[in-house]
């Protein structure tokens, strides 16, 4: 072959990188969604392969396994009665990937499956992406070790992970919250209530128990029990529940149970759109949290899981907050119950709380509306952008 047509292939070879991704979870495929689209901005041809779910195959991507397959929660019998077809799962992913040799192999959160992956790939000379650092911060510093043996390089989400990373050799870019970008700064709520079918004055409860079938289990029964016991003191407020399609016959039969199915109005998905419409959100601690808080909403985050779950994870904590938005704000900006803490009497009492302080506190509600603004502000880049910029580095190297 001549030098000019090896370096012709070289360059077609360039404008078609193949990228391998796995994303566990709903939230994982819509982050992997969006850096697919800066992948392919870049690289027209790209091909990619892997786990994943519709957002990522709206831009292409070949799901060998969809993404609810790695959804997992807690620790204990919760993981290991799905571990078995979670490493068999892995082990044939990894055969796969080791024949194909993409160029990179990108990670996309579900640290517990994606990290040993990453580095069995990395050992074999496949440059390797992580994308959103694990929350060595909060309560899982043992990761440190396996992010630096696992991952070229961290893509974060948050502005004080790439030094946190650094001091332990790690190469990281911050490249902002998404959802800083998707969520307006200025959220619609009348277009938002209107699409909804609500009246301006109506006082509207938005309920989020959770995207995943455990934690429906474990909080959307005290959650609708605690909207009940909101009812009681304001009978006219709506309640209204963004549910995951596949979880609305579990949502309802809590609603039932708890005796409120008849005031309670669930909508499949819609969650962005209830969020914006919302006066206040009793929610599940997660990344629907962040979400709320880009709405400026008031909330009241809780979560439950198994005891033996909470027993471990209570001793991995780090810091004072699980929230993100108290997380980032470094302060209990908004009120957390936790396992045995959080009672429908004690969720219903916070709620109730902030209701009170919307009618008698206008600058407590103020006060929120800054921190909330700052946070939206802090998180805004273009993530796009800077992920495939990092990206197209390494592949460079």
């Amino acid at each position: 072959m001549s030098a000019a047509l090896s370096e012709s292939v070289a360059q077609a070879e360039q404008t078609r990188p193949s990228v391998a991704m796995v994303a566990g979870e709903a939230s994982g495929d819509l982050l992997a969604g969006l850096l697919l689209d800066g992948l392919r901005q870049r690289w027209p041809l790209l091909t990619s392969v892997g786990i994943g779910g519709p957002q990522m195959q709206r831009h292409g991507f070949d799901a060998w396994w969809p993404h609810h397959k790695l959804a997992v929660h807690g620790y204990g019998w919760e993981v290991l009665r799905r571990l078995r077809e979670l490493v068999g799962i892995r082990r044939q992913l990894q055969v796969r990937l080791l024949a194909q040799r993409p160029d990179v192999f990108i990670g996309v959160d579900a640290p517990d499956f994606n990290l040993a992956l990453e580095r069995k790939l990395r050992t074999q000379g496949i440059k390797t992406v992580h994308f959103v650092c694990p929350s060595i911060w909060a309560w899982r510093a043992h990761r440190v070790e396996k992010i630096r043996a696992s991952a070229d390089h961290v893509l974060c989400l948050f502005p004080f992970e790439p030094e946190l990373l650094a001091r332990h050799g790690i190469a990281a870019t911050y490249v902002g919250h998404p959802l800083a970008n998707v969520v307006p700064l200025e959220p619609n709520r009348a277009g938002a209530r209107a699409a909804l079918g609500l009246q301006s004055g109506d006082r509207v409860l938005a309920v989020l128990p959770g995207s995943r079938g455990s934690e429906i289990a474990h909080l959307a029964l005290c959650f609708f029990q605690a909207a009940a016991l909101v009812r009681q003191a304001h009978a006219a407020i709506k309640i209204i529940v963004p549910a995951v399609p596949a979880l609305r016959s579990r949502i309802e039969a809590a609603a039932a149970q708890a005796g409120i199915s008849a005031h309670v109005r669930i909508v499949d998905g819609q969650s962005h759109t209830v969020l914006a419409a919302c006066d206040l959100t009793l929610i599940a601690s997660g990344t629907a949290t962040l979400e709320a808080a880009l709405f400026k909403r008031p909330m009241v985050i809780a979560y439950r899981m198994g005891w033996l779950s909470w027993q471990i994870m209570r001793r991995k904590q780090l810091q004072p907050w699980v929230g993100l938005p108290n997380i980032l704000s470094g302060q209990f900006i908004v009120p957390e119950l936790l396992q045995d803490q959080a009672t429908p009497q004690s969720l219903a009492a916070a709620v109730l709380q902030w209701l009170d302080d919307m009618d008698k506190n206008p600058a407590k509600m103020a006060a929120l509306q800054q921190h909330y603004l700052a946070l939206h502000h802090s998180l805004q880049r273009d993530t796009s952008t800077l992920a495939t910029d990092a990206i197209e580095k390494l592949l460079a190297r």
